[in-house]
């Protein structure tokens, strides 16, 4: 599934059909298709792992689930969930879900939980870090409406950064490693952004898919940790557990 980062690269890259008009529209999307033909592009936005294609009166959200896919100014042998066909190009979606939207984004969406939106606010993912502290912090920090735009990928970094073993519990955190958390949650994003861009993002993988720990150069675990059980890398002598 793309995180957050990987969704602002899809925004940029799709940017150039802005302010133009959807000549034809089609796919298998479960959405009324009808209506988008003739309509003008006004604004592509992301909020953490959805893509938002702005119209009048409406938006079309785009989520890649775990293999979505999207081309620009080509077709792949795959059935087309929506394409969107404008005078001087296309964008077309692949095995995505396709939403439609009706009315102000804003009361749809909370742009402060965005760990890459100008609007993001620490203070506020503290605050609802709080109400949950018997959950397990590999699990908060893929909590969507606390850490929007935080995958699997980034979760794994950011504890291994600030040296927490993922089952710790959130209400056991000191509070310096709370803030650090936050922090690096959105430090990292716009570093994955980076390096994505430049193709070099594994190679600054310190402990997703990784063996070793590099600070200790002892076996890395993997488990499925949390309720989510996603894949945890970590290690045990340096990332403490808070428990």
């Amino acid at each position: 599934m793309p995180e957050g980062p990987s969704l602002i690269i899809v925004k940029e890259e799709a940017s150039l059909f802005i302010g133009k008009k959807v000549l034809t529209a089609a796919g298998n999307a479960k959405i009324n298709i009808d209506r988008i033909h003739g309509e003008k592009l006004l604004d592509i936005k992301t909020w953490g792992k959805h893509l938002l294609l702005c119209f009048d009166g409406f938006t079309l959200r785009v989520h890649f689930l775990l293999f979505g896919t999207y081309r620009i100014n080509e077709t792949k042998e795959a059935k087309l969930r929506l394409g969107l066909h404008f005078s001087d190009g296309e964008l077309n979606f692949y095995t995505a879900a396709i939403k439609e939207i009706d009315g102000d984004l804003n009361a749809v969406y909370d742009w402060a939980a965005d760990v890459m939106n100008d609007d993001w606010d620490a203070k506020a993912a503290k605050e609802k870090l709080k109400a949950i502290p018997h959950k397990m912090v590999c699990d908060a920090l893929l909590e969507q409406d606390i850490f929007s735009g935080v995958g699997n990928i980034i979760k794994n970094e950011v504890l291994y950064r600030i040296y927490v073993h993922p089952e710790s519990k959130v209400g056991e955190l000191p509070g310096e490693k709370i803030d650090e958390m936050i922090a690096e949650a959105r430090n990292y994003s716009f570093d994955f952004l980076q390096w994505k861009k430049e193709g070099v993002l594994k190679k600054h993988w310190l402990a997703h898919s990784k063996k070793t720990c590099q600070r200790c150069d002892l076996p890395l675990h993997k488990e499925y940790t949390g309720t989510k059980k996603r894949r945890s890398f970590f290690c045990t002598n340096c990332q403490k557990l808070y428990s």
